[in-house]
């Protein structure tokens, strides 16, 4: 029976979510036209929007730890669901995604998101890819903020392991940026995909800078060893064990 009503509550709550996005993407359409800021309140906004009505709803709690960096950095995040995602772009003044470039065809998601300048790629295509990131980053410089990329380059459920990319390492030797690392645990609280939501408390963890100038080989090292230790932890603390 309770996990029935949790199961309705999330429904519910999901619905509100995608049915909130054209409205914010509505309200918001004809200033971002005007001026790329306005795209930074639309996010923000809906981004802060949804992580008020999980907490509500589903008793899905969130909290952004660390220093939130606002200078040009490169951010290197663990990647669990769309959730984390949103706790990002609710604390960073200027966010910009490295996505798969699918998501310049989703409506309204595709419109903002290359408003506020992020660059997407052919993920099939190693190679390609890598090329199309550096390109396209480069060609955006003109619009300097905070370039987020997940390194892992896919969302990665909890418990599982699956390689850091090079890409991670190339944007960081290229443009000469402090790099960021970021943590989480939201994948034990919301999944990759469906509909169930657990109550708990979500959390995204800034971790220290690693500085311009290193190898890339050692910045890789060090960028995993710090993403998947803090999140390992925070998933600890969340009550996740890799036998659930």
């Amino acid at each position: 029976m309770r996990y029935a009503v949790q199961y309705l509550r999330s429904l519910v709550f999901v619905g509100q979510m995608y049915l909130a996005m054209p409205v914010f993407g509505l309200v918001y359409a004809l200033p971002t036209l005007v001026s790329r800021r306005f795209a930074f309140h639309a996010i923000h906004h809906y981004a802060r929007w949804v992580r008020w009505t999980a907490r509500w709803m589903v008793g899905l709690r969130s909290e952004v730890r660390g220093e939130v960096p606002v200078d040009e950095v490169l951010i290197a995040s663990k990647h669990q669901s769309f959730f984390d995602i949103l706790l990002l772009v609710s604390v960073v003044p200027r966010p910009r995604f490295i996505m798969k470039q699918s998501l310049k065809r989703a409506p309204v998601l595709g419109w903002y998101a290359m408003r506020i300048g992020c660059v997407p790629v052919d993920r099939g295509r190693r190679g390609q890819a890598i090329a199309q990131m550096v390109e396209g980053v480069a060609n955006g410089r003109h619009a300097p903020g905070q370039l987020i990329i997940y390194p892992q380059g896919t969302r990665v459920a909890p418990g599982v392991s699956r390689p850091y990319k090079v890409g991670a390492g190339v944007l960081y030797q290229q443009f000469g940026h402090d790099c960021v690392p970021a943590a989480t645990n939201v994948g034990v609280f919301w999944p990759r995909t469906g509909i169930y939501r657990k109550p708990g408390l979500a959390v995204v963890e800034f971790l220290p800078r690693i500085p311009a100038g290193k190898p890339v080989d050692a910045f890789m090292a060090e960028l995993q060893g710090a993403v998947e230790t803090a999140s390992n932890r925070l998933m600890h603390e969340a009550g996740f064990r890799p036998e659930d």
